[in-house]
């Protein structure tokens, strides 16, 4: 009976799965929290299901940080990336990034485990990429190498910042038309016209 049960969680559920409940975890209630037993309750399995799609914790929460970066990937650079004009895909970035609540949660959660050995490639890689992306963009909106650079840094300091302020301080929430008032003067501060 325990193997038919076991058969039928594995069919039923995916890496996908346990992959995003370790996603919905961590933005909960952070790295530390993923756990193969809590998981499993919460998704109303046994642990069997569990290790029938990884072997190990690590390899769980592995799976699940390269799922929210490839997902942070193709839902900010990738759909920002075909807009022609540079200026308008600075804004169309900063407009989307300020949308992108849940993802922003989660970043926040992985600041907090920085030395954590799987958590700090991700965000090294996710990091990289997206001050990359910046320092292009600035590129070719004109702007020399170095101040592209800058203008990338400070760009995406005021976003860590921001987070930091709003999720690990617990700054005062801004309303809907106070937060898209700031997104628009961080447009106006960061991108030239």
């Amino acid at each position: 009976m325990l193997q038919a049960l076991e058969k039928f969680e594995r069919t039923r559920l995916t890496a996908d799965d346990w992959e995003q409940a370790a996603l919905d975890l961590i933005a909960q209630q952070g790295v530390n929290a993923v756990a193969v037993e809590p998981l499993a309750r919460q998704l109303g399995v046994t642990k069997g299901s569990f290790y029938w799609h990884f072997p190990t914790r690590e390899a769980l929460l592995k799976g699940a940080l390269e799922r929210w970066e490839k997902q942070d990937v193709d839902t900010l650079l990738n759909q920002v990336e075909p807009i022609a004009d540079a200026r308008e895909r600075l804004c169309e970035l900063f407009r989307r990034t300020g949308r992108e609540a849940k993802s922003h949660v989660i970043y926040s959660a992985l600041l907090r485990a920085l030395d954590h050995p799987i958590v700090q490639p991700v965000m090294a890689r996710v990091s990289q990429r997206r001050m990359d992306f910046l320092t292009r963009a600035y590129r070719q909106v004109g702007m020399n190498r170095s101040i592209a650079a800058h203008r990338a840094r400070l760009a995406y300091a005021a976003y860590v910042g921001f987070l930091q302020l709003a999720l690990q301080l617990g700054m005062p929430r801004l309303e809907h038309d106070e937060f898209e008032a700031y997104v628009q003067h961080v447009i106006d501060t960061l991108i030239p016209a």
